[in-house]
């Protein structure tokens, strides 16, 4: 499998499923107030009350799904390590509206289920090589919804596994043209979200 084909080296495969053999929260998603903290503020930025259908590739261990399926009517989360698809599983068996599947990016995109009211990119791109990561940029642009959101969030600091950098990954999904409603920047981590609906939230909700 190429990094094009499957968007991510059999390396980075062995990596991810040898994080998730020992632990379903490798990264502490759920104890870290780091973490916490940065869900609440991607979750605080989506600039509709509630979405019809979602789609979260990456979703590891689906900590941020559970955040999502309190929002959305549907939520299809995906990861491509077998020990993460298990562990997003097991968080979500009680929820109906949430299905998790395996997906290789991007030619596992699941393109006969869009459109997607809501996608979201967390954690993932800058594991992408650039031209898997231009392929999932077309991706999103072809099956979003006319009214859509897109959503990226990714760590800023460089470290060994990164292949894109997140100022690039946020380009690429930039060259989309979609209009950006919100950039948060920390040092930590950069969120960006865009919108076919180019109204802020006062103008959705009628204020001005």
């Amino acid at each position: 499998m190429t990094d094009v084909e499957g968007g991510m080296t059999g390396k980075r495969q062995a990596y991810f499923d040898a994080l998730y053999a020992g632990t379903d929260d490798p990264y502490g998603l759920r104890n870290r107030w780091y973490e916490q903290r940065k869900r609440a503020i991607l979750m605080a930025s989506l600039p509709s009350e509630r979405f019809a259908s979602a789609y979260e590739p990456g979703c590891g261990a689906a900590e941020l799904t559970l955040d999502l399926a309190r929002r959305c009517d549907a939520v299809l989360a995906s990861d491509f390590s077998v020990p993460a698809v298990e562990a997003a599983r097991r968080r979500t068996t009680a929820l109906a509206n949430v299905r998790v599947e395996r997906h290789h990016l991007p030619v596992d995109w699941p393109v006969a289920e869009a459109p997607f009211e809501l996608v979201v990119l967390s954690e993932i791109g800058y594991f992408l090589e650039a031209e898997a990561m231009q392929q999932i940029a077309a991706l999103c642009s072809a099956t979003l919804a006319p009214n859509a959101t897109l959503v990226a969030c990714d760590w800023r600091p460089d470290f060994k596994e990164r292949a894109l950098s997140t100022a690039r990954v946020h380009a690429i999904l930039g060259e989309i043209g979609l209009p950006r409603l919100v950039v948060h920047a920390e040092h930590d981590f950069l969120l960006q979200v865009w919108s076919r609906d180019r109204r802020s939230v006062a103008q959705r909700e009628g204020i001005r």
